[in-house]
């Protein structure tokens, strides 16, 4: 195994961007990150700080600009690949640092959604697009929160729970509750940030918790061969389309969006198309689900 793979995921769940451009460069740049004893923290730090000056500068019309933007959006998202890669590297992998990955994910599109609202009421547009940017952050949310738990269901079932970050929400309450807001007032925030996003992705994801418990129930941590190849044959094909929903695409959007001079178009795509994607996802989804907890009851019958 390469260096670089070792501080991949699972090719299955990794996109094609990803792993031909954004993580060599992520590798280059955690290494840089090590030799200057940067943590995987503060490497995200610095990831939210450039997206977020790229989202501002979304805000002008001139193109230069905006492309000025996309450059250092792109090096957010490289930079973002890097803290990943780092703690993997470096054996500093921790639940705080994966919610905080997630959320400066957040902060960034903010910046977006709202430096694009901005620039449209200056020229003289609505105020209305203020609750279609929300709208559209509020899409964006649901779209990446299932893509990841679903590649992240992926992992469970298919690679083992050593590789999967899936956590139930009341594994994560009982973390918020330990947490004391006078001691890690950080952690206490970034947990009940984590609690609202689990809780966000359990909500749409119906009948997958009454698989996930009764494989569970059936056979602890130890998922039998057959049950990882059905999952793997039934839900495979699905990541390609979970990928489409996270932000490669949106930002392949974007970038289009703003070199034909029409940020409505990105707002529309986020809500009409990506949501669409998203709904027949979940529909199929469902269906799989379904299916694989009928395979299971069968063999439990029969066992």
């Amino acid at each position: 195994m390469s260096q670089i793979e070792s501080t991949l995921k699972p090719r299955d769940v990794e996109e094609v961007l990803d792993v031909r451009f954004y993580r060599p460069l992520g590798y280059l740049i955690a290494r840089l990150s090590r030799a200057l004893a940067l943590t995987p923290n503060s490497v995200t730090v610095i990831s939210i700080i450039v997206g977020m000056v790229a989202g501002h500068l979304f805000y002008y019309t001139d193109l230069a600009v905006n492309v000025l933007g996309m450059v250092l959006l792109i090096l957010s998202e490289a930079i973002d690949s890097a803290d990943g890669q780092l703690a993997r590297m470096t054996n500093m992998q921790s639940r705080i640092g994966r919610i905080l990955d997630g959320f400066g994910g957040n902060l960034i599109f903010i910046s977006i959604y709202f430096h694009l609202s901005l620039r449209i009421v200056a020229a003289g547009g609505p105020l209305w697009i203020f609750a279609v940017a929300a709208l559209s952050g509020i899409s964006h949310s649901f779209q990446c929160a299932m893509a990841d738990y679903y590649r992240n269901a992926y992992l469970h079932f298919v690679f083992g729970e050593d590789r999967t970050e899936m956590e139930q929400s009341g594994r994560v309450a009982e973390g918020h509750r330990e947490l004391r807001w006078l001691r890690n007032p950080l952690k206490k925030f970034l947990m009940r940030i984590y609690l609202n996003y689990t809780l966000q992705q359990e909500l749409l994801a119906g009948n997958f918790l009454q698989l996930y418990a009764t494989a569970r129930s059936r056979f602890g941590q130890l998922i039998p061969q057959w049950l990882r190849q059905e999952y793997s044959v039934k839900n495979k094909p699905l990541l390609k389309y979970y990928n489409l929903i996270t932000t490669n695409t949106r930002i392949f959007a974007l970038f289009c969006c703003l070199f034909l001079r029409n940020v409505y178009l990105y707002f529309a795509f986020e809500i009409l198309v990506l949501n669409a994607v998203l709904v027949i996802l979940l529909i199929h989804q469902k269906h799989i689900n379904a299916s694989l907890l009928g395979q299971i009851n069968a063999h439990e019958g029969t066992a």
